[in-house]
């Protein structure tokens, strides 16, 4: 199936998804969040990644919409969602964006789904798959290692590759102020680096994707900051007692385990009893470069 055209009627925050509702809807602690909604038969979330929003699903979306309810909403903080002020270490953990995931899906009429997370959305999928195991049916996890262990295989000059990890993790102020003065530079900085393919984020996309940057500065790095410090201490515990994700995972991934020297398939085992460990030869933004195989890999995660 051919890629669908870039972007489909506006949305909240800039394009949609072509045959889409878009709503907004409570999350946890009255945060509202914007989403796009279609489809119809057993729930799928797509959840996101940095530096983008619900957009980036736009062709797995339609594909999956042609069998199941596919909900991709913008993260707390992203897109057209609320970006309440980081009052404190719990305001962006991944717990709470985790809660707001779930609340969004009951407000849907949705007490089980399957949920799939890119980048910071995986990181807010896998804390929902330990915290809410009644709940997520199957998980998804597109190009990440849980945040514990990201910090872990970040080391030596190969760290120089997540540099922004590290600057978003200062304390407020100096890391909001130097990326509000070159928000594009910085946001599209990552869109340049890290497509394997360009033509993936046609002009239209990139600027919604930079927009929505802009607009969102102290949000996102307070998501950011919060992996660096509650984020961690949420999977160190889980970690200590041993927990471990009891539904069926797929992680898909480009081979860093070889560019920073580290096992990634035993680091997701460590995490997963049933898991499904995939490389890909796509860039970063996997399902706008490759959404065919990024499809086939969620569907063969539904049917186990």
């Amino acid at each position: 199936m051919a890629p669908t055209s870039p972007a489909g009627p506006a949305g909240p925050a800039g394009p949609g998804i072509p045959g889409f509702d878009h709503v907004r809807l409570p999350g946890a602690g009255g945060v509202r969040l914007a989403a796009a909604v279609g489809g119809s038969g057993t729930p799928v979330v797509l959840l996101h990644g940095f530096p983008q929003t619900h957009l980036m699903w736009r062709h797995v979306a339609e594909r999956l919409a042609d069998g199941h309810t596919v909900i991709c909403p913008d993260l707390r903080g992203y897109g057209g969602s609320d970006k309440p002020a980081a009052t404190g270490p719990d305001v962006y953990a991944k717990r709470t964006m985790a809660a707001d995931v779930v609340a969004l899906a009951a407000a849907l009429g949705h007490e089980r789904f399957a949920l799939v997370g890119h980048d910071r959305g995986a990181l807010v999928a896998f804390r929902a798959g330990l915290d809410h195991p009644e709940t997520v049916t199957h998980l998804g996890v597109l190009d990440i290692v849980p945040t514990l262990d990201m910090w872990r295989v970040l080391h030596g000059t190969s760290a120089a590759v997540g540099y922004h990890l590290y600057l978003m993790a200062q304390p407020p102020g100096l890391p909001e102020t130097l990326i509000g003065n070159s928000a594009d530079a910085f946001f599209g900085s990552f869109l340049d680096a890290w497509a394997g393919d360009p033509a993936a984020l046609p002009e239209p996309v990139r600027t919604a994707y930079l927009r929505a940057g802009a607009a969102a500065v102290p949000s996102i790095v307070a998501d950011f900051r919060a992996s660096a410090g509650i984020d961690a201490t949420h999977d160190q515990a889980d970690l200590d007692a041993g927990s471990q994700l009891a539904m069926p995972v797929t992680v898909v991934q480009q081979d860093w385990g070889a560019h920073l020297g580290y096992d990634a398939a035993a680091v997701w085992k460590a995490w997963a009893r049933d898991l499904d460990h995939r490389l890909t030869r796509a860039g970063h933004f996997m399902a706008e470069e490759a959404p065919d195989e990024i499809t086939a890999a969620v569907l063969d995660l539904l049917a186990r």
